[in-house]
């Protein structure tokens, strides 16, 4: 019930905020408005649900250093892809063939600002959060970012490999970030920096939404197997590699920290009931 009560809200101002950033990406302005302030609502929905039933502060979105922890997450985010796709046109999977749209870009900022806050507030806030509690760090890493994997396969150009490559390479890297710093500013900036390098900078798919506008005009040929094809670079076998990398590294910070919870006794069955 506890898990219902925040998901159920946080979700609902995703739905609608996506509603509506998807009605206004004609303006970019308008879109960077909204998609901000469905940013801000979902934070303050989730502190007041969290507070509401679990009787706690919302540590986890303190503002309190939440500005330096985005701004790490993000730089760690575009280095990340960077890395991605300078390896993809290494071997001929990517050119650069002009730019893009000043425009377009400012409009993916509001719309990956909303997407990456309500995405991390549901998986790692919520569903991460409250499964590791009952099972373990380890097993809440499984489960929820094969959820997250899943998630994917509603998009346009969805494909299995895909789904499977947001699981490995997304859905644990950022909840191993969550479990390392236990904040959520840093999986939230972490996933804004990636998601924006994808469309808002390098001008490519992100995870089979179809083509973006950024501030490079992108161009992926060549095997699918090696460019993730028409789900993007997500799918590319250099995205899994530094993706699984990164969430090695934070898992190892987290253990260092004292910050992984150890399996549950049971926990295989608690999580089938």
């Amino acid at each position: 019930m506890r898990l219902l009560k925040q998901l159920v809200p946080v979700a609902l101002v995703a739905l609608v905020g996506s509603a509506i950033v998807g009605a206004v990406q004609w303006s970019s302005l308008l879109t960077l408005l909204f998609g901000v302030a469905t940013a801000v609502l979902a934070v303050l929905v989730y502190a007041r649900v969290v507070r509401w039933s679990e009787r706690r502060a919302p540590v986890e979105v303190a503002t309190r250093d939440a500005t330096r922890a985005i701004t790490r997450g993000a730089l760690i985010g575009v280095a990340l892809f960077a890395a991605v796709i300078v390896n993809i046109a290494l071997v001929g999977g990517y050119r650069i063939d002009g730019l893009g749209s000043v425009t377009g870009a400012i409009g993916l900022l509001g719309f990956m600002a909303a997407a990456a806050v309500t995405e991390e507030l549901i998986f790692r806030g919520i569903l991460f959060r409250i499964v590791e509690a009952r099972t373990g760090t380890w097993l809440a890493l499984a489960v929820t970012g094969v959820l997250f994997g899943l998630s994917h396969l509603f998009n346009p150009h969805a494909t299995l490999w895909g789904a499977i490559a947001i699981a490995i390479e997304a859905g644990g890297m950022l909840a191993a970030a969550y479990a390392a710093t236990r904040t959520l500013w840093v999986p939230i900036g972490l996933h804004f920096g990636w998601n924006f390098a994808a469309a808002g900078i390098f001008g490519t798919e992100v995870s089979g939404n179809g083509a973006t506008q950024g501030l490079l005009h992108g161009v992926t040929s060549g095997p699918a197997l090696l460019t993730g094809g028409e789900f993007g670079p997500e799918a590319s076998p250099y995205a899994v590699v530094f993706g699984l990398l990164l969430a090695v590294v934070f898992m190892w910070l987290a253990r260092r920290r004292g910050n992984v919870v150890p399996l549950r006794r049971g926990a295989t069955a608690t999580l089938a009931r």
